[in-house]
């Protein structure tokens, strides 16, 4: 059994059936401050998510509103959304009304103010914990509504978020990688263009410009039409390129 990590004061080890209180709705008071002042996370799907949201291609996303950020001591660079400058750093999406993009936003914000952490165990099974972030400035833990993690991930539409988000363990949380294998810039620039350049990546399988076995038309044709589909299969296509190699 892998052991959870020691948390900070301010988060709280959640079982899966264990309930709290919590909403957020524009008559709590401190409505959309969780909207400033923070580092937001970007996953692959939460890009691919993004997308539709805003109409721009993965490719202006990543120029105009993500930060890549290469931390030396981490394998794989981390992508944040950018904020505005006014003052509060604010997210580049928030308004007096709320969320411009609610029905896409990113799975932080779906998940607030639950934490989860996937750990893929060595015999291949998958180890799924939460926390709580209770955060003294959040008035939405005076609220009445109670729920479960299980119940709330399910409430906040994470099922899907999670399923791509728990796919990319395999790449992140691989053996070699835990072991400390450093990814090469030519292996970062796969990273990027399999995960988060979407509308490329989706032109080199168009123009069979991608070092894998060749796929017919009609499996091409559902990869090039389906987002989801591509998603996974740049993930697969990217462990291939990683590890897979003799």
């Amino acid at each position: 059994m892998t052991q959870p990590p020691i948390l900070p004061r301010h988060m709280t080890k959640l079982g899966r059936s264990e309930t709290f209180t919590f909403s957020c709705h524009k008559n709590v008071k401190c409505f959309t401050e969780c909207c400033r002042m923070l580092e937001l996370a970007l996953t692959p799907y939460d890009v691919l998510r993004l997308r539709r949201a805003t109409g721009l291609t993965s490719r202006q996303l990543l120029d105009e509103y993500i930060i890549i950020e290469q931390d030396p001591g981490e394998p794989f660079p981390r992508f944040y959304l950018t904020m505005v400058d006014d003052g509060r750093a604010s997210c580049v999406f928030v308004s007096e009304q709320g969320c411009t993009v609610y029905p896409h936003r990113p799975s932080a914000c779906r998940a607030y103010p639950l934490g989860r952490a996937v750990v893929r165990c060595e015999n291949g099974t998958k180890e799924e914990h939460f926390v709580l972030l209770k955060e003294a400035h959040c008035q939405g833990f005076a609220e009445p509504a109670a729920h479960n993690a299980v119940q709330y991930s399910a409430e906040q539409e994470l099922v899907t978020y999670n399923r791509f988000n728990d796919a990319i363990t395999t790449i992140v949380q691989h053996d070699s990688i835990r072991k400390g294998r450093k990814p090469s810039p030519e292996d970062i620039d796969l990273y990027i263009l399999a995960l988060y350049n979407i509308d490329t990546f989706r032109e080199k399988v168009v123009a069979d410009r991608l070092d894998t076995i060749k796929r017919n038309e009609s499996e091409k044709n559902c990869l090039i039409q389906d987002d989801e589909k591509l998603l996974l299969f740049g993930i697969d296509w990217l462990h291939q390129q990683l590890f897979d190699r003799s």
